[in-house]
């Protein structure tokens, strides 16, 4: 089997083709087999699970190609062995570098999840459904990273591991043509069949005066569109089926498409990319943790108080009011203020605080660190039967780098980690090590960049001491499992 897939992968590379059709797998909802399906190393368990069940257990990337007794050793807590994928002649798309380690024994698997891939997008039929004249533009192709942070279980992080670049690529099948025509997108699509057309709509319009000129919409606005929604998507399918496939817990998500000469980093939690160039360092994404959006989470509980029940406030004090000081004026802050300012205290600020906490200790109703993500569909308050979903977002922040721009040379790369790499590592750090570990290789070495990847998994893991892992200053080192890409700028490959 997995020779088969390195030869799909082989072939879609070096031809820009699609591969023979792949097994039958937990597929999009109420969506045929593709025809031209994506060629993949794979991000499915070392040891092919016949049943959700199963697969919900252990997995591990299958690009990682891990043999049982590899993965018994990288799902060892005392050890904490790095893994990477093996130093054979085919490698990662870009010769991306990847190595990741399981945590301390925060949880009783690594609940991180990995994906490498490369997608082909063909368009959609006509409104007649016959086929279009062949043609050089019929499809695209997309390369494809994600990390996959799970949190109360990895099922989330697993299920999205596995579906999220498809629903990328069915949300990207009516831009084929669009994406290759130089001309402005339509306005419109054309309607399918059996979808009424007016012809007149003036009764459903006011005076022309009332309307601005048509808003500039770009092509680069499309395939953000289109990533926004498959996270989107990807979330509700983790609803309709987070019982038939066991989809416990939640995950963070950090995905790159790189497609037509740009780079969109897709960011839903508090996972991080950064571009090193040249030394530069390039913020690629920021994270979503209760302090960073709590004005959107103290707006939703003002608008919508039911949501809060009567155990909560949408109101913010430096600490915990107490019954005592009913009748004082105390410092707060409400969704319209970045500063503080004082209030009296009312009995229903009593409750509980909706964002409570600071830094890493930040919690949204007590209970969670992150405000963006997928799946958490069955999250609610201890002892309580309050949801949290409600408060948590789907939708990811996407930025884009255009890769025609600059001239990159082979040491500017596209770093992806999960938390487990930046609670103990800053972008300096990341960047010095990046410096330090290329200059050791020859430009030309594709392993350099599998190299610079387990280097800031061991750097952020540290040493085992007496008292955990430390790192050479003597400070904890990262206790969280740790998932780390590197994406090299300079190549291979012409971003023309």
């Amino acid at each position: 089997m997995l020779n088969r897939v390195r030869s799909a992968v082989a072939h879609l590379v070096s031809s820009g083709g699609a591969p023979s059709p792949r097994p039958k797998s937990p597929d999009l909802p109420n969506s045929p087999t593709p025809k031209s399906p994506s060629a993949r190393p794979g991000n499915w368990s070392g040891a092919p699970a016949k049943t959700s069940e199963a697969r919900a257990r252990f997995s591990r990337p299958t690009f990682l190609q891990l043999s049982p007794g590899g993965l018994r050793r990288a799902d060892d807590h005392a050890g904490r062995a790095v893994q990477s994928p093996p130093d054979t002649g085919r490698r990662l798309p870009w010769s991306t570098g990847y190595a990741e380690v399981i945590n301390a024994g925060k949880s009783r698997h690594n609940e991180d999840q990995a994906c490498c891939e490369v997608v082909y997008v063909e368009g959609r039929r006509n409104v007649t459904g016959a086929s279009r004249e062949p043609s050089s533009s019929q499809g695209l192709c997309f390369y494809y990273w994600g990390l996959f942070d799970g949190h109360a279980g990895g099922g989330a992080a697993e299920m999205a591991s596995r579906l999220l670049h498809r629903h990328i690529r069915e949300q990207l099948k009516d831009l084929v043509e669009i994406l290759q025509d130089p001309l402005p997108p339509p306005l419109c699509l054309p309607s399918t069949q059996g979808t009424p057309s007016f012809s007149d709509s003036s009764h459903l319009v006011g005076p022309q005066s009332c309307w601005s000129p048509q808003k500039e919409v770009t092509h680069e606005s499309l395939v953000v569109g289109a990533i926004e929604n498959a996270f989107q998507f990807m979330d509700e399918q983790m609803a309709q089926e987070r019982r038939g496939h066991q989809v416990e817990g939640g995950c963070c998500a950090l995905v790159v498409v790189y497609l037509l000469g740009k780079m969109y980093v897709a960011n839903a939690g508090d996972s991080r990319a950064i571009i090193v160039r040249n030394g530069e360092i390039i913020p690629m994404s920021r994270e979503f943790t209760p302090e960073t959006e709590r004005q959107r989470l103290q707006l939703l509980g003002f608008l919508k108080p039911e949501l809060l029940g009567s155990e909560f406030t949408h109101l913010e004090f430096p600490r915990r009011v107490q019954p005592k000081e009913l009748g004082q004026k105390m410092l707060y802050r409400d969704q319209n203020m970045t500063g503080w300012a004082y209030k009296k205290i009312e009995l229903e600020d009593l409750r509980f605080p909706l964002v409570c906490g600071e830094g890493k200790k930040a919690r949204v109703m007590a209970t969670i660190g992150v405000t963006r993500g997928l799946g958490d569909h069955n999250l609610k308050v201890c002892s309580s039967t309050l949801p949290i979903k409600p408060f948590l977002s789907c939708f990811p922040e996407v930025r884009v780098y255009d890769l025609t721009q600059y001239e990159h040379c082979p040491d500017d790369v596209l770093v992806l980690g999960t938390d487990g790499l930046w609670d103990v590592t800053n972008d300096c750090e990341v960047a010095a090590t990046v410096d330090r570990v290329l200059s050791a290789y020859e430009p030309n070495d594709p392993s350099r960049y599998t190299a610079l990847a387990q280097a800031l998994v061991l750097g952020a893991r540290g040493i085992p001491r007496d008292r955990g892992w430390r790192l050479p200053n003597n400070k904890l080192g990262s206790g969280d499992d740790i998932s780390v890409f590197v994406i090299p700028l300079g190549g291979p490959g012409s971003y023309s």
